[in-house]
């Protein structure tokens, strides 16, 4: 969909304007809603005096020939004024949007993302969360049907934003990196929602190395031989039952002429996750394709931030395989050794992306960087701890916590931080190796993060993000949400503010 950023008044060719209403007793106009209500002669009061709209959060009305008006007007709800923050604001623009598209309007003229926007939010916020929730409203993945659906006559194509002429220039560098987020989401929502028959390891590889290509990134991929010869058989273990062989993805961005260390990515990559010997229930089992959610979102996010041209140096790092129960499967009980020396008692084959992302971790000191985070849906313990409104977050380094809770309320892509002490680590102990890989029942996804932690440099800041509760969604709404590639994003736009060097549009 096409955007872009308008300081007047909407122009002829918008067929659709769009204005928020309060909750009241009888409604209360935003800013915009009076103008169009005294151009129209009070015809919007009529509306409000009947009870027809009285301005509850997300409700939507469609008014057609207003007085003085070209273009119909869509009236959305905001809730109560005293309670319109972040949330009610995304959910109003989502409601706009899809009243919009289903009333088969091409063009249209939002002017919820000035007036009354939230209060604590500056242009920008408003300016990109608009964008990002317009794409995420739209979106379809339609790639492994047949037969499209029958082509609709009118589609919403393009969204002109509102924005006061004093905010011009920081809202069109917003509008620029929205695009760029919106299109690292994009990115991974497709990859998460492809089947595994399709989306194997080397898929992946090939979408990192097109991607690579196409905005001139280092990419390097290794294969079972060359991970071999790195002494990963942490990796090589869970790929051992699955004819698809394994891959090792290491992508970078690097901006011109910055020598900075780099923040490293780690995504866990299991294209497919039936729990090996330890075999999975069957039910539910098809949305294993979403194990590699975390590899996704890593793509999207290195996506967005070339895109932006951000001044942070970025490295990804995906090991990928599938996780089957072959002939040739690593067995309950077997010992393995990792990258980093350390031997592992594989007590439980479904607990598999541990295996692999300690291997990456320990290659993620070759990058000398200056920030380590893994993205893994990795547990469903999170799940159950958190249900799937927010990501779990583990780390012990308080700057990079702060850091990335900041992110994630920009983002609105929540956050809980679980503690990541000690004494979690005792469950991992094993007498016939340096560590198990799982430590029983309780607190199953802080004693998968301990595990994680026992191969990163402790001098170096680290977090593991598990979104195993929150990466796709099920039921009538399935599929990948993309998560958390925004809260990732926001993180990187946060490091280059610091670094007072923001992304610009021109260096696109």
């Amino acid at each position: 969909m096409e955007f872009s950023i308008k300081s007047e008044h909407p122009d002829s060719r918008d067929l659709c304007v769009v204005a928020g209403i309060f909750e009241a007793r009888r409604g209360r106009f935003s800013l915009f809603a009076k103008q169009i209500d005294q151009i129209s002669g009070g015809y919007l009061a009529e509306f409000l005096q009947r009870g027809e709209m009285e301005g509850k959060l997300a409700s939507v009305l469609m008014l057609h020939h207003v007085p003085g008006m070209t273009a119909r007007v869509l009236l959305v709800g905001l809730g109560k004024e005293k309670t319109y923050r972040e949330a009610e604001f995304r959910k109003a623009v989502r409601a706009a949007i899809t009243a919009l598209d289903a009333a088969g309007s091409e063009r249209a003229f939002l002017s919820l993302t000035s007036g009354e926007a939230p209060r604590a939010r500056d242009a920008s916020w408003r300016i990109r969360q608009a964008v990002l929730v317009a794409e995420e409203t739209l979106y379809r993945f339609t790639r492994c049907k047949s037969k499209d659906a029958p082509p609709r006559r009118h589609t919403l194509r393009h969204l002109t934003l509102a924005a006061d002429s004093r905010e011009r220039s920081a809202s069109e560098t917003a509008l620029f990196q929205g695009r760029a987020i919106a299109e690292g989401i994009r990115l991974a929502r497709d990859l998460g929602n492809l089947p595994a028959n399709i989306c194997t390891p080397e898929y992946l590889a090939e979408t990192a190395r097109d991607m690579a290509s196409e905005l001139k990134l280092a990419c390097t991929i290794l294969t079972p031989k060359k991970i071999a010869a790195e002494g990963m058989d942490a990796l090589l273990a869970v790929a051992r039952g699955s004819r698809q062989e394994a891959r090792f993805i290491h992508i970078e961005y690097r901006p011109p002429k910055n020598k900075d260390k780099p923040v490293v990515l780690v995504g866990k990559g299991i294209t497919f996750d039936s729990g090996g010997i330890s075999l999975k229930p069957a039910a539910s089992m098809d949305e294993m394709k979403y194990d590699m959610c975390g590899a996704a979102a890593v793509l999207g996010v290195l996506r967005a931030a070339a895109r932006m041209a951000l001044p942070v140096p970025l490295v990804a790092l995906i090991p990928c395989c599938e996780n089957m129960p072959g002939g040739d499967a690593t067995r309950p009980g077997d010992i393995v050794r990792s990258l980093s020396g350390q031997s592992i008692e594989i007590l439980n084959t479904d607990a598999e992306g541990r295996l692999l992302l300690c291997d990456a971790l320990a290659y993620a000191r070759r990058c000398k960087p200056a920030a380590i985070i893994d993205v893994a849906t990795l547990t469903g313990a999170c799940v159950v701890a958190l249900g799937h409104v927010a990501s779990g977050l583990f780390t012990q380094d308080e700057d990079l916590a702060r850091a990335l809770a900041q992110a994630a309320e920009t983002a609105q892509d929540r956050l809980w931080r679980l503690p990541l002490w000690e004494e979690y680590g005792e469950a991992l102990k094993s007498g016939f190796a340096d560590l198990a890989n799982v430590g029983g029942r309780e607190g199953g996804a802080i004693t998968a993060a301990s595990f994680l932690s026992r191969f990163v440099d402790k001098k170096t800041p680290w977090a593991h993000l598990d979104i195993a509760g929150t990466a796709w969604s099920s039921g009538k709404d399935k599929g990948a949400t993309g998560r958390p590639v925004a809260l990732l994003c926001h993180y990187l736009l946060q490091r280059a503010q610091a670094g007072d060097a923001p992304a610009d549009k021109a260096s696109s």
